[in-house]
């Protein structure tokens, strides 16, 4: 079983526009509205698979009982902080026919020092009562959270023996890294959040290490259609993903990390990098042939991993 903390979760609503344009008036051809957030993203792809997951954050206002709603629908377990702020909205176009996603996402609702000491006392009362192999960090921090917040959970989690996993950007990545998580999993914008621009894969292996050298075990950097690249111990590996037919990339990265985490600790071979790897890379293409953030099949996720080449660097 696993836990995820979004802070800021949200209502997420992928539109499908066959020639998008700037300046033009649009009509989809498909729409989704579902729970989202990376957190809730990670939980849906695990329960997927076969897994338990437990979700928390804040959530607020009307969009807030939207999520919670979604999540009954899913049979996906809330249990979330109430907060005085909105619930925000994120947005995504989808254009299949030029390959291009467009992203408008809300900043999310204000939170008070308050707000923060109740997630901290839920996280640590579900931690006491239940037994986790993951807790998952996911996302950005909505206004007014301290960017602290990650490290805290990560220390928390530790403190109760359980494994905590980061994939955040910019000073919550930062924070988070001083507290040494288990395994850390930025895309390239958010590992670039940390020092520029990357410069070839020499440098984004060198960026991956430079994580593992923080005190994490497991560094996985993920590169959207280019696949993922890992790192653990002194082993590291370059993930190719299958071709798909592009239908959206929302999520991806969350189903990667949801499927690396099933197989580490449910899979066949268990606590096997590769194996977890070429499932993962399976999970973060089957989702890429989905409109949805999380909505792949179990057996996409197995038939696209067969197809994937995991190469030892």
């Amino acid at each position: 079983m696993i836990l995820t903390v979004t802070p800021n979760a949200a209502v997420d609503k992928t539109y499908r526009v066959e020639g998008f344009r700037l300046d033009r008036v649009h009509r989809p051809s498909k729409t989704h509205t579902v729970a989202g957030g990376k957190g809730i993203n990670v939980a849906r792809v695990y329960q997927t698979l076969g897994g338990q997951a437990v979700c928390t954050g804040f959530l607020g206002g009307p969009q807030g009982q939207i999520v919670l709603r979604a999540l009954a629908a899913e049979r996906i377990a809330g249990q979330f902080v109430p907060c005085a702020g909105e619930t925000r909205i994120c947005i995504a176009v989808v254009d299949p026919e030029a390959g291009t996603q467009t992203e408008i996402n809300e900043p999310g609702p204000s939170i008070d020092p308050r707000e923060v000491s109740q997630l901290l006392r839920r996280v640590q009362s579900l931690l006491s009562q239940q037994a986790f192999e993951f807790v998952v960090l996911s996302g950005s921090l909505p206004p007014g959270a301290p960017e602290t917040l990650f490290a805290e959970l990560v220390a928390m989690a530790r403190s109760f023996g359980v494994k905590s996993v980061l994939d955040t950007s910019g000073g919550a990545l930062r924070e988070g890294l001083a507290a040494r998580p288990w395994m850390v999993k930025p895309n390239r914008a958010e590992l670039e959040s940390l020092g520029g621009p990357l410069e070839g894969e020499g440098d984004l292996f060198e960026r991956a290490r430079r994580i593992q050298a923080a005190g994490v075990v497991i560094a996985a950097v993920t590169l959207g259609a280019e696949g993922a690249v890992l790192l653990c111990g002194d082993r590291s590996w370059r993930a190719v993903p299958p071709k798909v037919e592009f239908a959206s990339a929302v999520a991806s990265g969350d189903a990667f990390l949801a499927a690396f985490l099933w197989a580490w600790t449910c899979g066949e071979r268990r606590n096997d990098p590769e194996t977890a790897l070429r499932l993962a890379t399976g999970a973060g293409a089957a989702n890429a042939a989905v409109v949805g953030a999380g909505f792949c099949s179990r057996d996409a996720i197995f038939l696209a991993a067969q197809a994937a080449d995991i190469i030892e660097v």
